[in-house]
């Protein structure tokens, strides 16, 4: 390719980044192929026995081998089909916290041509009424104890996981051989619909096909390595989550012993990796962050593990040196995605990448970026901070029923993310902060995340999060609100000085507000909408 520089992957004449990984080989887009039938395929390389457990519920200690695993999501499907009357193109609504049952059923219906349509199941009931406009299901998935979210007037048909009806549907066989009504599933055929608030903050559904989640799954596969035994993996993000709802294909086609967590607890998960001798976590930057300081992993046996891949939102650069200090043999991997982008994008592989201070990593194979001035849409070069531009086969097909969103997503086919980001000269991807939470203090621009970054390298910080607080000489001036770590006296004046040394004096923070929790999502993202509601009702805040 003329003009292409093969360290960065930029395209001078495209104003193009390439891929700088090789080619992955994805099936041909128009041969009939469910993603669960695609990440089957891989699960046959494995060099192990289909005996090996496929899934440990971390408190019962029940375990599922992958024998087990496709089988029962083999007789679900039969029974779905059969007994339950569900066909290609219907929509499953699923509402339930990580149990085993969840990635069978996914399995069951993904292969059926089935849309799987899962949500928090902490949502209230009327967010759930919303979701369930957006993805028109004929049928509702959740348990005993998060039925009582769903809207009284469902006219659905209700199942509970965690029922003696569902336990039938996994395991009662037919005189009739499930092959005998197999489904042609298309690639470009939706597979799910996942909920994300986008780039407006509007929650919406996220159409993802087929091919999507093959994409996700080929990346996966070309990263695989070469192990003596199965890694055990333990998540700690929600299933219906994108981060663990292409995970649950990973372990397939990884052949990987998935621990699961019905909720998160970080003692629960460091008591789980010492019992299951657990050799990596999928978790969120605030669990890294959290285990490099004090004494919370002390008493735990974390021997066997290996690595731990973290993704959702940025880790700052103190934070990663905290925690390679504490834990120097494992192997931090960070990642960049979206729900919008089938979950990772870029992520950094190997020991070499993962010692790349800040970086999210390269570009998965296929994937192309551009990075766009937000003021000119002018594309620039490696070095220069703009806003994000993807396309690829992980690119989702847009948000259901939203015509409006997709024609401001989506320009000339490409993804615009919303992310401020720059592209180093050897093709290392760094996220600054997302555009619309960028501060504006008389003219400058200011990242929420680099000042919460530094917050976190305090040790008497235990959490903190930065706003932007509207002023009227400077338009707006950066808000920290801050958990300090139990017994200590940290004051405002310590905190503002601690900031103030290290950073120009425009990004000084000016108001402080000490809180004892961060209101967070399931993927651990700030929740920074909720915390400006409480700015003007707070009474301990301070100008200063």
């Amino acid at each position: 390719m003329e003009n292409f520089d093969s360290k960065s992957g930029f395209c001078s004449v495209s104003r193009t980044f390439h891929s700088l990984r090789p080619p992955v080989h994805l099936p041909p887009p128009h041969s009939p192929l469910s993603a669960s039938q695609y990440a089957l395929s891989l699960h046959l390389k494995s060099p192990w026995s289909d005996s090996v457990p496929a899934l440990i519920d971390s408190v019962s200690g029940h375990r599922v081998s992958f024998s087990d695993f496709i089988r029962s999501s083999q007789t679900l499907a039969f029974n779905l089909q059969s007994l339950a009357g569900l066909s290609k193109g219907d929509t499953a609504f699923v509402l339930s916290p990580n149990l085993i049952q969840v990635p069978i059923l996914y399995f069951a219906l993904l292969s059926l041509g089935v849309v799987v349509s899962p949500a928090n199941p902490l949502s209230t009931r009327a967010e759930i009424s919303h979701l369930l406009q957006l993805s028109s299901p004929v049928i509702a998935f959740t348990t005993a104890s998060t039925a009582h979210n769903l809207p009284q007037n469902l006219r659905l048909r209700v199942i509970l996981l965690d029922s003696p009806e569902f336990d039938s549907l996994m395991t009662t066989t037919s005189a009739v051989k499930p092959v005998s009504r197999r489904v042609e599933v298309s690639q470009s055929d939706i597979a799910a619909i996942l909920y994300s608030s986008g780039t407006t903050g509007k929650v919406k559904g996220v159409m993802l096909t087929h091919r999507n989640l093959i994409a996700s799954a080929a990346s996966y596969d070309a990263a695989r390595t070469q192990r003596e035994t199965p890694a055990v993996i333990l998540y700690t993000m929600p299933y219906f989550h994108v981060y663990g709802f292409t995970y649950c294909l990973r372990s397939v086609v990884l052949s990987e012993t998935v621990v699961l967590m019905e909720r998160f607890r970080m003692e629960k998960m460091l008591r789980a990796v010492d019992e299951f001798r657990v050799t990596h976590l999928a978790v969120a930057p605030p669990v890294v962050v959290a285990m490099a300081k004090g004494d919370v992993t002390d008493g735990y046996d974390l021997s066997s593990l290996e690595g731990m891949s973290c993704g959702a939102a940025p880790l700052g650069k103190d934070a990663i040196a905290a925690f390679k200090s504490k834990f120097p043999k494992v192997l931090l991997v960070q990642g960049y995605g979206l729900t919008e982008t089938t979950a990772s994008i870029c992520r950094t592989i190997g020991e070499v990448e993962s010692n790349i201070t800040g970086t999210t990593g390269r570009l998965v194979a296929g994937v192309d970026a551009k990075i766009v001035d937000p003021h000119t849409g002018l594309a620039l070069s490696p070095g220069e901070e703009g806003e994000l531009w993807l396309r690829g086969p992980p690119i989702m097909q847009g948000y259901v029923g939203d015509a409006e969103a997709n024609s401001t997503i989506f320009v000339d086919g490409w993804l615009r993310t919303g992310d401020l980001c720059y592209f180093d000269h050897q093709g290392y991807l760094y996220v600054v902060d997302r555009l619309k939470e960028l501060i504006k203090y008389k003219g400058y621009q200011i990242a929420p995340a680099e000042l919460e970054n530094l917050l976190h390298s305090h040790p008497h910080i235990q959490d903190a999060a930065v706003i932007p607080y509207p002023d009227e000489e400077a338009g707006q001036v950066p808000m920290a609100f801050v958990v300090r770590q139990p017994n200590s006296s940290l004051s405002e004046a310590d905190v503002v000085d601690f900031v103030a040394k290290q950073v120009s004096p425009y990004k000084k923070i000016r108001r402080i507000s000490f809180v004892t929790s961060i209101p967070k999502n399931a993927a651990g993202k700030i929740l920074r909408k909720e915390l400006s509601k409480t700015v003007l009702h707070h009474q301990y805040i301070s100008k200063l």
